[in-house]
């Protein structure tokens, strides 16, 4: 299980705060990936996702069948793009359903928080990925010519299970330096 530091939580927490849909992938039985959208729920990531789904669903077979999946978001506009594999289970837990359930949700769930196939996917991450890109462009002297790129600024940074003393990786135009690095 993973253990982020409060720190790594709000940051998460801030580069998905926001995107209303994440594309959640699973393997199917055949063997073949299947990417779907799924609403997120704006809570403070401590290490799981949950999502509302159908119990009897497509999704839910191929959890059933295979628990890795991956969560992707993309912020194109702010330039924020997240993916977190995990693991994924089902639960009709009803104290979770009340804690969770919005009365937004009723468009995808008309019969409610009492639907009978109403369930929630716990995605429990085992590693999470990042990219915030902040782009910067040059207001050319000329106006009736394009602007120039001045320079990209790329953070990407990725947490794997385990040792967390070493994982990060920072890349700033270029170059490449882990948490514990000194420069």
């Amino acid at each position: 299980m993973i253990h982020p530091s409060l720190e790594e939580n709000k940051h998460l927490t801030g580069l998905i705060q926001g995107i209303k849909v994440a594309m959640l992938t699973t393997l199917g039985s055949d063997g073949s990936l299947r990417s779907r959208p799924m609403a997120s729920l704006q809570a403070e990531f401590d290490g799981v996702l949950w999502f509302f789904t159908n119990a009897d669903s497509l999704k839910v077979d191929d959890v059933q069948h295979e628990q890795h999946v991956n969560v992707s978001y993309a912020d194109c506009d702010e330039h924020r793009y997240v993916s977190i594999s995990g693991r994924a289970t089902l639960t009709q837990e009803r104290q979770k359903l009340e804690e969770l359930w919005s009365p937004l949700l009723s468009t995808w769930f008309p019969q409610g928080i009492n639907d009978p196939q109403l369930a929630l996917l716990r995605v429990q991450a085992d590693t999470w990925e990042y990219w915030d890109c902040h782009i910067a462009t040059m207001v050319p002297p000329d106006r009736h010519k394009p602007a120039s790129l001045v320079q990209p600024v790329l953070e990407n940074e990725k947490l794997r299970k385990g040792d967390l003393s070493d994982t990060w990786v920072t890349q700033d135009v270029g170059s490449k330096k882990t948490r514990n690095a000194t420069t």
